[in-house]
């Protein structure tokens, strides 16, 4: 039911690309503007939605008083033939964690859940709709969005994902279950189908780089018996190195993530637009479970009462033991209360297609240099290219990238001036071959054979 392809037999999605000017990674276009993944009108649920904090990365500096540096740090990742946890096998890959695996590790690396809808983004509009008029756009994409895009993110990045999600019971709901579980290899042994609930759908109209949603949805009904959504399912939130969540002021707090925290699971959360606007901390009754925190510029500037990114990951390090705050085409920073470690990364120079999703790349970037142990510049490093990269394609989760873009990038400019702080990627792409090219977003879903178009 879903497709590899990215364009649908008329051009689409050959034609978006050219005609927004996108370019690859490493050239020298100019730097995309991004938009705030976290504004007011964001994904309903506390899913982690079409988020694109802030992405990118270039050559940065790093302050570590510690003696885990980057020069000192040994990295070790393979290929692996395939893995198998909770009766669904991963698509085939590179593996990050290979060298840290050892018997009686959780079966899966990242457990989250969220809902999922279906994204139908256009790209290549030359300005945003005008009022009673019709707009045409030159590319059309749709795949798996919501809570997808960060599940996406993470496998693709070879880290075991299970997602605990609702599904519609309807032809969206199938399309997304099929390209999550098959063409993906992400576990959903603890999502289910919801009857007669339909999917929740987001269309994206992405321009200027920018970009403008419309949603329709329904909070999906509770389930009687112990599921994926009952706090004391003895299987819920199964035994995982990290979970991912986005907080969400004043809910009280989800017992599934102190249950996790207190099995050991490492907690990462990003956190949607206060629209109370009391941009209170108190208000974050999870923050103090969370490893690390990772808000955009705008929301941790709010929360910290401080007047520039740097002053507010400084101030959010009081709170939790990591906190990155995400700028945009400036890059991130952050700083790492326990180690003394601080970051700040500029972006890698991209022109974005759309945007959907990035913030959510990011993060996955980031939790996966955490779990590999890497140190904390590198990891923002990674965050910051994988999310860079993922806005060069359009359709949210089938934008981002896998370890073949990631070595493909670093190949073309590894011998490039401004390059060199990336050098920690050739100690960790050892072993990294070309796995094939990863699914994007096609224009429709469930193509019959032969009729894509002439």
């Amino acid at each position: 039911m879903t497709g590899s392809g990215t364009g649908d037999g008329y051009g689409d999605a050959a034609d978006a690309g050219a005609d927004t000017g996108t370019s690859t990674a490493g050239s020298t276009p100019r730097t995309a503007e991004t938009a705030s993944a976290s504004a007011p009108g964001a994904h309903p649920h506390g899913s982690h939605g079409h988020g694109s904090h802030g992405h990118g990365a270039r050559p940065r500096s790093s302050h570590t008083p510690g003696s885990h540096t980057p020069n000192s740090h040994t990295y070790s990742a393979h290929t692996h033939s395939g893995h198998t946890h909770s009766g669904h096998g991963a698509r085939p890959g590179f593996d990050p964690l290979r060298s840290l695996r050892a018997p009686g590790d959780p079966a899966c690396d990242v457990y989250l859940t969220g809902t999922v809808f279906l994204d139908i983004v256009f790209t290549g509009m030359d300005s945003a709709p005008v009022l009673g008029t019709e707009s045409w756009a030159r590319g059309m994409g749709s795949s798996p969005g919501g809570v997808a895009n960060m599940a996406t993110a993470l496998a693709r990045l070879g880290l075991r994902t299970s997602l605990a999600a609702a599904f519609g019971d309807d032809m969206y709901g199938d399309y997304c279950r099929d390209a999550l579980e098959h063409g993906e290899g992400i576990d959903l042994a603890l999502s289910h189908t919801v009857p007669g609930w339909h999917s929740p759908v987001t269309v994206s109209m992405a321009y200027d780089g920018e970009r403008t949603m419309i949603s329709h949805g329904h909070a999906a009904p509770a389930r009687e018996s112990a599921t994926a959504y009952d706090p004391q399912a003895p299987d819920c939130p199964p035994p995982s190195r990290a979970c991912v969540t986005s907080l969400v002021p004043g809910d009280g707090g989800q017992d599934w993530i102190t249950a996790a925290a207190r099995r050991g699971s490492r907690i990462f959360a990003d956190v949607g637009w206060d629209e109370t606007g009391r941009w209170d901390l108190a208000a974050l009754h999870d923050l103090p479970q969370c490893e690390a925190f990772l808000p955009n510029a705008a929301e941790a500037m709010r929360y910290t009462r401080t007047d520039c990114p740097r002053a507010a990951a400084r101030a959010l390090s009081a709170h939790v033991p990591v906190a990155v705050v995400t700028r945009g085409a400036d890059g991130a920073c952050a700083v790492d209360a326990r180690t003394g470690e601080s970051a700040d990364v500029p972006a890698v120079p991209v022109e974005a297609l759309d945007t959907t999703g990035a913030g959510d790349v990011f993060v996955a970037g980031f939790v996966t240099g955490s779990l590999a142990g890497w140190p904390l510049a590198d990891r923002l490093a990674f965050a910051g290219l994988t999310a860079a990269l993922s806005v060069q394609e359009f359709g949210g989760s089938l934008s981002a990238p896998g370890w073949a873009e990631i070595a493909a990038w670093w190949q073309r400019v590894r011998q490039l001036r401004g390059y060199g702080a990336y050098a920690f990627l050739d100690a960790v792409l050892t072993g990294c071959g070309s796995h094939g090219a990863p699914r994007r977003a096609v224009p429709t879903i469930g193509f019959r054979s032969g009729s894509r178009g002439a």
